[in-house]
């Protein structure tokens, strides 16, 4: 017994050094807080769990006399758990697949954010909200809400996962402005073009998609910015294509659609809009 006790404490005493050991050794290889945080929580779980086995291994003989008891309390446990086993199973498919990590920016069960936390249950999520006018949310253009989302790690199973910042840190972008069919749109999608190379992060995202295509079989992506030209029955539709770092959509938008304003007025170029011109002719007196 007291022999037992004495590894206990050894045990014990270990897991605390070799924990803060390894947050250390983590923090070191890692290449940015996100990266050093998130090793640091899995090197403490490593070290929890090979204490628990070594604790197991330990404590074996005294554990054989309620084995049978043990095994029903499991089996009962397992049926009555199945959302806290489920999570832990998806805590394990979160971190074998690189499904997401500390730091990266996901849409999870419908919630977009940057994951803030991930434990063997639940992940935390700071929530963003939508550029999409249709969803409903208070905040736009993809900036912070201020909520905390927590979310069980199952959902990794039955949801699907969408990593904006895993391997590729950068987002294509769209801005659309319709022009009347007598206005110069010619010289409106120059003006579209040259304001979209003027804010677009090729360069950057040029080196980062050489990367992923190193590490994945993927074909050659377009990153130049581009401007395509859809027409309507009311007016020309000129789209800008681009591509910017995925936390900068707002502020990038912003600029550009300044510049452009800026431009078309200067250029004497009308921005078009569903109105109705109407004329009304008062009848002739007499």
């Amino acid at each position: 017994m007291d022999g037992r006790l004495e590894a206990t404490i050894v045990v014990v005493v270990a897991v605390v050094l070799l924990a803060w050991l390894g947050g250390v050794v983590a923090a070191r290889r890692a290449h940015d807080e996100f990266s050093a945080y998130h090793y640091r929580r899995l090197a403490r779980y490593g070290v929890v769990a090979a204490a628990i086995v070594v604790l197991l291994f330990v404590w074996r003989s005294a554990l054989g006399h309620v084995a049978i008891f043990g095994g029903l309390a499991v089996a009962g446990l397992a049926f009555a758990l199945q959302e806290a086993i489920g999570a832990v199973a998806g805590w394990f498919n979160i971190l074998s697949g690189g499904i997401y990590r500390i730091g990266d920016r996901v849409e999870l069960g419908g919630v977009k954010g940057d994951v803030l936390d991930i434990t063997p249950l639940r992940t935390k999520i700071l929530e963003m909200g939508s550029s999409n006018a249709d969803e409903p949310s208070w905040v736009g253009g993809r900036q912070y809400t201020g909520r905390v989302v927590t979310l069980s790690n199952k959902t990794t199973f039955t949801e699907p996962v969408y990593n904006y910042s895993s391997f590729f840190e950068y987002v294509w972008e769209e801005l659309r402005i319709p022009v009347p069919y007598r206005a110069d749109w010619r010289r409106a999608e120059q003006i579209m073009l040259e304001e979209a190379q003027r804010v677009s992060a090729t360069e950057g995202a040029q080196e980062a998609i050489e990367a992923m295509m190193a590490r994945f079989p993927m074909p050659k992506q377009e990153l130049d910015p581009r401007v395509y030209i859809q027409l309507t029955d009311n007016w020309v539709e000129l789209a800008a294509r681009f591509v910017i770092p995925v936390r900068q959509s707002r502020s990038v938008r912003d600029d550009l659609s300044r510049g452009i304003r800026e431009r078309f007025d200067e250029a004497g170029i009308e921005i078009a809009s569903a109105t109705m011109d109407i004329t009304v002719f008062s009848p002739e007196s007499g």
